[in-house]
């Protein structure tokens, strides 16, 4: 039987009009407060799934090693080495003993925590497989001069060329299909285009992780769609042919961004969507954080 927790190693600032697009301030700023920089605080939410033989990471965070000047202007805050504290303090869990870690994107806030590059390029978690999309992967090493900031490719393509010498990449292709399995436990995936090409949503019977797709409980409308992705038109008909999945399978989302909301249930509203039940971070046990979907 699967266990599931949600992860909180630190916490970072973007541009609040750039995380809702095309809608204005008087609407968004109801539901999340800017600074006197125009930027909302944000957080860097990792899950960690436990199965009879495997602890299973779902993205890394933002990592310790972009340097003051960037940590200023992204206002990140946590200790050194966050992933790694925060699995030792609450679970009892050194970096060897992960299994599997599950990459959505290579954004540098979804795959910071995955190493240290403190005069060499090293993996934070040697023993764990990593499953990354091909394509998105190909993608990232030459991405559009309008996203290329947010792929920091001298610090992760050395960490997945180490990876795959030492045979733990696993690399998803396609549409959707099966990550992994550890006997009955099986987690799957399915893709979305808009905010970055073949972003990975894995799922299994319970959840679906939504990463930037939506990344808080804020952006479930559909129109609601943030300034950083790709195209943003795309965003809107993937969000539409998800929600119709999420609710076909009684899915929980996972929000990877949303500061106080770990998760909600969605309904139809009209020809739009909204939160049927929202779930969060303040109504679990803050001693493991772990989650229940019963």
């Amino acid at each position: 039987m699967k266990k599931y927790f949600v992860l909180h190693p630190s916490v970072f600032k973007l541009d609040g009009g750039a995380m809702f697009g095309i809608i204005p301030k008087p609407l968004w700023s109801r539901a999340i407060p800017s600074d006197e920089q125009n930027r909302i605080l944000l957080s860097l939410r990792v899950m960690l799934i436990q199965t009879a033989h495997r602890n299973i990471l779902v993205d890394t965070g933002i990592g310790d090693y972009h340097g003051e000047k960037f940590n200023d202007r992204f206002g990140v805050q946590g200790e050194k080495n966050p992933l790694v504290e925060t699995l030792k303090n609450l679970y009892q869990l050194n970096p060897g003993d992960i299994t599997d870690l599950i990459v959505t994107h290579l954004h540098f806030d979804h795959v910071g925590g995955l190493g240290t590059h403190e005069g060499h390029h090293q993996n934070l978690f040697p023993n764990a497989t990593l499953h990354i999309h091909r394509q998105h992967y190909d993608y990232a090493l030459q991405p559009t001069a309008r996203d290329s900031g947010s792929f920091q490719k001298e610090y992760f393509k050395p960490l997945i060329e180490n990876a795959e010498q030492n045979k733990k990449v696993h690399w998803v292709t396609g549409e959707e299909g099966e990550i992994l399995k550890d006997g009955e436990d099986v987690i799957k995936f399915r893709c979305s285009h808009g905010h970055t090409p073949f972003l990975l949503h894995p799922y299994d019977e319970k959840f679906i992780y939504m990463a930037d797709l939506v990344p808080t409980s804020h952006h479930i409308s559909i129109p609601w769609v943030m300034g950083y992705d790709i195209s943003p038109g795309r965003t809107t008909v993937d969000k539409a042919q998800f929600y119709r999945f999420i609710l076909e399978k009684n899915l929980t989302l996972i929000f990877e961004h949303d500061m106080e909301n770990w998760g909600a249930k969605i309904k139809v509203k009209g020809e739009d969507y909204e939160v049927a039940q929202r779930f969060t971070v303040a109504e679990i046990d803050h001693q493991k954080y772990q989650l229940s979907f019963d």
